[in-house]
């Protein structure tokens, strides 16, 4: 049974994790020939100033 987790910037709405959701279950069942109730998706939201890239916090970076 495989649990994909998901770490994104928080922001997204139900609809948007809804269809993210389906489709990674979509394509495990695909790949791996499962079950989709054998799939669990968690995500996990990240507030911008909690994630660094090359020493740099996201939420210094210019938006866009």
């Amino acid at each position: 049974m495989p649990l994909i987790q998901v770490e994104l910037f928080e922001g997204r709405t139900d609809d948007q994790k809804r269809e993210y959701a389906k489709a990674l279950t979509e394509a495990s069942v695909r790949v791996l020939g499962i079950e989709p109730g054998a799939v669990d998706v968690i995500f996990r939201e990240v507030r911008r100033s909690d994630w660094a890239t090359g020493g740099v916090l996201w939420s210094d970076r210019p938006k866009g």
